[in-house]
């Protein structure tokens, strides 16, 4: 399958959310809990001119069953990016399995990964596209 590049608009939400999370974790630091950074990360996005929606439901259908609310999405940006935030001390593999998932069964192609709990707010964003 070939790769295609994400357009010039997912691009634009993309730098938008980053610098949305560093302003967020430059103003808390790290150590708090997780809903504090979706709350506030959700209003900087809005105070951005982002519409952003929080623990969206997002239902599974296997075989003719279907899960309603199976997964929530921490935050969906623009219809088109999901973010899935942390505050760990550490980043378990399960977590980009998790954001890849959420991505294939919401049918999107950009997410973020975003961990709180770091010094750095670098160290703590993973882009992942798929």
């Amino acid at each position: 399958m070939a790769y295609r590049q994400l357009s010039t608009e997912e691009e634009r939400i993309a730098t938008i959310i980053v610098d949305a999370a560093v302003t967020v974790h430059k103003a808390l630091g790290p150590g708090l809990l997780e809903n504090v950074y979706e709350v506030c990360l959700h209003h900087e996005l809005g105070k951005r001119g982002l519409r952003c929606q929080r623990q969206v439901a997002l239902p599974i259908v296997y075989d003719d069953i279907t899960f309603e609310e199976a997964l929530r999405l921490d935050l969906l940006v623009e219809d088109s990016v999901i973010c899935e935030l942390k505050a760990t001390d550490e980043m378990h593999p399960v977590y980009m399995a998790q954001i890849l998932s959420h991505l294939r069964l919401a049918k999107k192609r950009l997410g973020f990964l975003i961990n709180f709990n770091v010094p750095l707010m670098k160290n703590g964003i993973r882009r992942v596209v798929i």
